[in-house]
């Protein structure tokens, strides 16, 4: 057995502003614990952790990169373990261009839902998760004073 192999995951919490409020995609996994997260997945061989995001984005919620704009500034990395196994996942922040333009899931969610704050961390669960989002809060309202 050749020692713990890290598992990698990136993706991209993206948000929209309707009036003053700012709001998250979360999307619920159709499998397991039906957890609400943002689209992520697991790095392939030879993909960029960014690349990762973008794909996963596009897979899993029907976003392509012209659907929404990129904060390359913020990026925060959460380390945790699944089943004894070391797992880091990468979030970018995104903000959409088109706030009408429809979410598709793939077969791997069976709802999304676009949040304040507040209800998007009582949905999201862990505190690592939880943490994230109200890290892209303060950091999209001090991008928005510029």
């Amino acid at each position: 057995m050749s020692g713990l192999q890290e598992l990698r995951a990136a993706g991209l919490v993206i948000y929209r502003c309707i009036a003053t409020e700012i709001q998250y995609l979360l999307m619920q996994a159709s499998y397991g614990d039906h957890h609400w997260t943002p689209p992520k997945g697991h790095v392939d061989p030879g993909e960029s952790d960014l690349e990762t995001a973008l794909r996963e984005t596009q897979e899993e919620a029907g976003l392509s990169r012209n659907d929404f704009t990129l904060l390359e500034s913020f990026k925060k990395e959460l380390k945790y373990e699944v089943r004894g196994k070391p797992k880091t996942v990468i979030y970018w922040l995104a903000e959409m261009n088109d706030n009408s333009k429809e979410v598709a899931l793939s077969e791997e969610h069976q709802e999304f839902r676009w949040l304040p704050l507040a209800d998007a961390c009582s949905l999201a669960k862990f505190p690592d998760m939880i943490s994230t989002l109200e890290e892209c809060e303060e950091f999209i309202k001090k991008y928005k004073q510029k």
